[in-house]
């Protein structure tokens, strides 16, 4: 009995096995300090379940001091997967990231919801400081759904939403 359960158990592991896995590049030497190195803020956007997209990357970082490299297509599926991703710098205005600092705070302690729907991918707003002990992290799955939240949850998906967006926007490209 064991023997005959065994063997699709792992049939389903090899094929599953790959799946959920990603890849990260290496960090490349930079000039910068290491305590300036670490981005404060990052926005990032995890494609859907199905995707083929293993270089996951930030679509946006923004530094203490306001400096920010953007990655328009960091999940785009018509890059190639031995192409580099379009990195563009700039800035985002000191008070876009203080209040979006304080924000994602707020909205790491509010219940953001699960939604009955599965690989829809999610997004997440990331505030590391240099003390990991303040590190704060917001998350929603499945963005742009809905089904099977109470309307807290979709008020707070709606704040999300908003400071994603309003700190995407308010990136400044170096000219």
């Amino acid at each position: 009995m064991r023997r005959a359960l065994l063997l699709p158990v792992l049939l389903i592991s090899a094929l599953l096995g790959g799946a959920g896995t990603a890849h990260a590049e290496p960090a490349t030497p930079s000039a910068t300090p290491p305590s300036a190195a670490v981005p404060l803020l990052t926005l990032t956007a995890i494609p859907n379940g199905w995707q083929t997209r293993v270089d996951l990357r930030p679509e946006l970082q923004v530094y203490a001091d306001g400096r920010a490299v953007r990655v328009p297509d960091a999940i785009a599926t018509d890059r190639g997967p031995d192409a580099a991703p379009h990195e563009v710098e700039g800035t985002v205005p000191a008070d876009v990231l203080k209040a979006a600092v304080r924000e994602t705070a707020e909205l790491a302690e509010l219940d953001l919801g699960l939604p009955s729907v599965s690989d829809q991918g999610s997004r997440i707003i990331d505030v590391m400081p240099e003390r990991d002990a303040e590190a704060v992290h917001a998350i929603v799955y499945a963005p742009g759904f809905s089904d099977g939240l109470n309307d807290d949850q979709k008020k707070a998906r709606d704040r999300f939403d908003q400071l994603y967006r309003k700190v995407l926007d308010a990136f400044q490209e170096k000219r």
